[in-house]
């Protein structure tokens, strides 16, 4: 029952049992097996948790090397390696296609099972021999300890990869910054050291997870499976986790296309490092044709590698920018490089304590990660190419805009600028508060924010609502459509409701659900604006943080000033009533993902509440229908996987008339 309910929750993400029931039936098990260690099996779930330390790894002969693989960095070498194939064997190598895998960027290891149960678990090493690691690998929870299914051979080896998922690396790091302790630089070698870990009670504290792609049977037993692809969905059935988006393609053709978009469209969204695919011929006897190159390639198999999405340069400089809440915030100045096939030049440090931990000195040589569109960031030093000069940093006594001194409340990671006149804060507010989260205001982004405030158009938000078409067209880049198109867009504006006005306030540690909950609960501004920290506070969903910052920033004469000239341009100021209880989509949860065709998701979100729904970020069994657009992700994929009804933006407007 715990094994079931491990595999639902970590492989399935579908749990049927609560956190509550799972820990007190885990409890229940060790005492029996305390009291009786003869009952104790192999695939215990009480395993998870760790065993004694050990006093080093004893050494593992893999039944069949792990081999590496060949790169193809470009379709031409793609098409080379096919050309190579059929030399060989013939166009028989076409007969069945290709599997295509995506390549995950972690720790190679064989898991061997007996009877189906695990019995060792060992890393890749050289590839003939590598170090038993089976303590360890119990203790990652997505690891079967035993396999379920039909068709399982008494003896087989299943080949995957151990790594991190980037959120719970970067939960991982935090925890490590608010113990004092050193962060791990990147998730790929953090997977490799906790598997060699020898107090695997360490390592089961580490939230490691796992995906098998390929099986390695004893010898005499008859191959389940005649395709790869049939292995990847065998693996699936017996309960181990496969990595997404993979797919059997019909030609070399196909194989480009999947590359493309794995590349392009789905890598940016995937929670583990990738740094390519692999591409095998599908027919397992022709395997065995081709063969092997000197023992360390497999012919039959090859990696597409895609443009790095981490590399290496010089931290230059590290710079401070002030955000719209006065917090500093510190910035990588790199030496440019290109990442992901963008030229990188700055990248996000987040605050100081994470650059100490790191121990990030300029001049370093530092490893930066960029995917798709994220803001690049620094993962961390590259301590053996440290140079003599590399410096420490620490953040600056005073604003580097304004000069005002800098504060740092007790418990927060950030040093705030208080000066609510701040220009840093001013420019930072204005962008923030024209966002599409915010006001959306349509066509006034970055670059025109910055150069409304640099021609003195623009001061603070409220004289946004001040400006005319003949004000604009006097400046560079503005025809007189796109100058009335703008003033046009933020007089749209005015009609946000309370929540999106309070959101795009800017108001410290406000975001965008504490002011749906504060503009639900109060409706009015003047209602908020009135209310003291302990009405703020009572709130459901608001703490005691949220509340004292909401009653300090209406008490502050600037931002009580500036609050009172939107209300003269006339912004909304209330909050419309919730929906009707018999709205078109009352009590269905609702998941948004990729591109809609007319409508953002800001907006489609808000019919979805109108209605009656309630959308989400995650897919799981509870999920009513998931929204798709263009380019959906691996969301799309998981709805799929549970059976989930997928809808379009014309399908949602059908049901909301």
């Amino acid at each position: 029952m715990l094994d079931r309910a491990s595999y639902e929750y970590y492989v399935l993400d579908r749990p049927s049992m609560t956190d509550a029931e799972y820990d007190l039936l885990f409890r229940e098990l060790q005492e029996i097996e305390r009291g009786h260690p003869e009952l104790r099996t192999p695939d215990s779930p009480t395993l998870r948790v760790g065993a004694e330390p050990q006093s080093a790894f004893p050494k593992h002969t893999h039944a069949v090397p792990m081999l590496s693989l060949a790169n193809a960095f470009t379709d031409d070498e793609l098409r080379a390696w096919e050309e190579r194939l059929i030399r060989i064997a013939g166009d028989d190598i076409r007969r069945e296609g290709y599997s295509a895998e995506l390549k995950i960027d972690g720790a190679a290891v064989s898991l061997t099972y007996v009877d189906g149960v695990l019995v060792t678990g060992a890393t890749r090493g050289n590839g003939t021999v590598g170090e038993d690691v089976t303590p360890n690998i119990r203790t990652v929870r997505d690891v079967p300890l035993r396999l379920r299914g039909r068709r399982v051979p008494s003896l087989v080896e299943v080949r995957g990869e151990i790594y991190y998922p980037f959120d719970l690396f970067e939960q991982m790091n935090e925890a490590l910054v608010r113990a004092g302790e050193r962060v791990f630089a990147n998730p790929r070698n953090a997977a490799s050291g906790s598997l060699r870990l020898l107090d695997s009670r360490i390592t089961a504290s580490r939230p490691l997870r796992f995906f098998g792609y390929g099986i390695v049977i004893g010898t005499g037993s008859e191959p389940p499976c005649r395709l790869q692809t049939e292995v990847l969905d065998l693996l699936d059935e017996w309960g181990v986790p496969v990595a997404p988006h993979r797919k059997r393609c019909r030609d070399l053709d196909e194989v480009i296309d999947w590359a493309r978009r794995v590349e392009h469209e789905y890598r940016a969204s995937l929670n583990f490092a990738i740094d390519g695919g692999v591409v095998k011929l599908n027919e397992i006897s022709l395997q065995d044709d081709v063969g092997v190159i000197g023992g360390r390639e497999p012919r039959w198999a090859i990696a597409r590698k895609f443009a790095p999405d981490i590399a290496e340069t010089t931290l230059l400089d590290i710079g401070v920018n002030v955000g719209r809440t006065g917090a500093l915030n510190p910035y990588a100045v790199l030496e440019p490089v290109a990442i992901g096939g963008a030229v990188v030049t700055f990248a996000t440090l987040h605050n100081e304590d994470l650059i100490l931990r790191k121990d990030l000195r300029i001049g370093d040589r530092v490893q930066v990660k960029r995917a798709g569109e994220v803001i690049p960031q620094v993962i961390g030093p590259v301590p053996e190419h440290r140079r003599p000069g590399a410096r420490r940093w620490r953040m600056p006594d005073r604003c580097p805009v304004c000069g005002t001194g800098v504060v740092r409340d007790e418990g927060e990671a950030m040093h705030f600028c208080p000066n609510a006149a701040c220009p840093g804060r001013r420019l930072e507010a204005i962008r923030h508060f024209a966002s599409r989260g915010a006001m959306d205001i349509r066509g006034l982004g970055d670059q025109r924010v910055a150069q409304l405030v640099e021609a003195g158009l623009v001061d603070d938000v409220a004289d946004l609502y001040d400006l005319t078409p003949d004000q604009l067209v006097a400046l560079e880049g503005f025809a007189r459509k796109s100058a009335e198109q703008l003033v046009a867009a933020i007089d749209a504006s005015r009609r946000q409701p309370l929540s999106r006005l309070l959101f795009g306030l800017g108001i410290r540690h406000v975001g965008a659900t504490a002011a749906e909950l504060l503009a639900r609960e109060f409706h009015t501004m003047d209602a908020l604006r009135q209310a003291g920290p302990e009405r703020i506070g009572a709130v459901h969903g608001i703490g005691d943080v949220i509340a004292k910052s909401v009653a300090e920033y209406f008490r502050d004469r600037t931002n009580a000033r500036l609050v009172d000239r939107l209300a003269v341009r006339q912004l909304t100021f209330r909050e419309p009533d919730a929906a009707a209880s018999d709205g078109a989509l009352r009590g269905q949860t609702v998941v948004i993902t990729g591109t809609l065709p007319t409508l953002s998701r800001q907006q489609a979100t808000e019919l979805i509440e109108q209605a009656g729904g309630r959308v989400t970020d995650s897919v799981s069994k509870k999920t009513s229908f998931v929204l798709a657009g263009d380019n959906p992700g691996s969301k799309l994929d998981k709805a799929r996987s549970l059976g989930i009804e997928v809808i379009d933006e014309n399908e949602l407007r059908r049901r909301l008339t």
